[in-house]
């Protein structure tokens, strides 16, 4: 087994696609209050909430109740609605040398879309596990981000 590697996940959900990216590109901060259990806050360190470039620090809580910190900087891309964020510190940088969650919305007919969640990775050491509870924590983010749209 190598120490590079991806991690990935499709979801279906009832939110427009450019609104989902939205939410990412321009309301970050309103991802705490859509998903509470996962996310408890987010800061921007440098830039603002809406520039490519930007940093950002979350606080979050994965399912197995470990919670952490993640410093990012945004990387946008319009043409294909999806935010890549670019691990720089945290939690996650003890263990892996490269963390990149990206989120891809993708329109489908009436205001559906599937959204892919994927992890690219590289770890510090043989032995540290594939990214798996933190793709589950971004479906439970984007499932909580449907949920709040739904209201």
């Amino acid at each position: 087994m190598g120490l590079t590697g991806k991690v990935e996940r499709e979801v279906e959900i009832k939110v427009p696609a450019q609104r989902f990216y939205n939410i990412f590109k321009k309301e970050a901060h309103h991802v705490s209050t859509a998903s509470p259990n996962s996310i408890q806050a987010v800061h921007v360190h440098e830039g603002d909430w809406e520039t490519h470039g930007s940093i950002k620090v979350w606080k979050y809580t994965v399912d197995d109740g470990t919670s952490g910190v993640f410093k990012e900087k945004v990387e946008l891309n319009d043409e294909e609605l999806s935010v890549t964020l670019n691990g720089l510190e945290g939690d996650v940088m003890q263990v892996y040398k490269v963390f990149k969650p990206v989120y891809q919305a993708i329109p489908k007919d009436g205001g559906i879309s599937v959204v892919k969640l994927s992890i690219e990775y590289e770890k510090l050491r043989e032995e540290v596990p594939p990214p798996d509870k933190y793709v589950g924590l971004m479906f439970n983010i984007t499932k909580d981000i449907e949920a709040h749209h739904l209201k």
